[in-house]
């Protein structure tokens, strides 16, 4: 197999992997930033426990993928400036984003996430880059259920239509 064989680590990225990583790093870059100021806005116990948890995840996946890009001679998307601790009361009322909102866009972007880690994972032909992406595709999945439970428990959720009366014969 000449150049992609032995340790993947070895192996030197294709082009789709340096985006995708680089991508990743840079929504996670984002995901901080835009967390950070939930943080603020929220004032459900249990979500500001989710948003710490995808804080944390986000930061993981900051740190793996700029370690890759870097390891790989890419240079990873700017770190944003930490965002200050803001007193909820401090944030005028129409100004503040209310927790069934950030249940809804945290519950999106967990969505989405899951759709660009398997992207990653399908176009991967290096072993550690696919399971890397599979590692942040789980997590993600287990961060979705505990969105959706904790909007389905407060009420947040707001369904697409359902077929509640089934035609005869089915």
């Amino acid at each position: 197999m000449g150049i992609l064989s032995g340790n993947p680590k070895n192996e030197p990225m294709h082009y789709g992997e340096i985006y995708s990583v680089w991508e990743c790093s840079m929504v996670a870059k984002g995901a901080v930033s835009c967390y950070q100021a939930y943080m603020n806005h929220a004032g459900d116990k249990d979500l500001k426990k989710i948003l710490e948890d995808l804080l944390d995840q986000a930061r993981l996946e900051i740190k793996e993928c700029d370690a890759l890009l870097t390891e790989n001679g890419i240079t990873p998307a700017p770190t944003l400036p930490e965002r200050p601790v803001v007193a909820l009361e401090d944030i005028p009322p129409g100004a503040r984003f209310t927790d069934p909102e950030i249940g809804a866009k945290i519950a999106a972007d967990t969505a989405l996430g899951l759709v660009a880690a398997s992207q990653t994972i399908g176009q991967s032909i290096r072993e550690d880059i696919g399971a890397l992406f599979a590692k942040y595709h789980v997590t993600k999945t287990a961060l979705g259920v505990r969105i959706l439970r904790l909007s389905k428990e407060k009420g947040w959720l707001i369904p697409p239509p359902l077929q509640v009366k089934r035609p005869d014969g089915e």
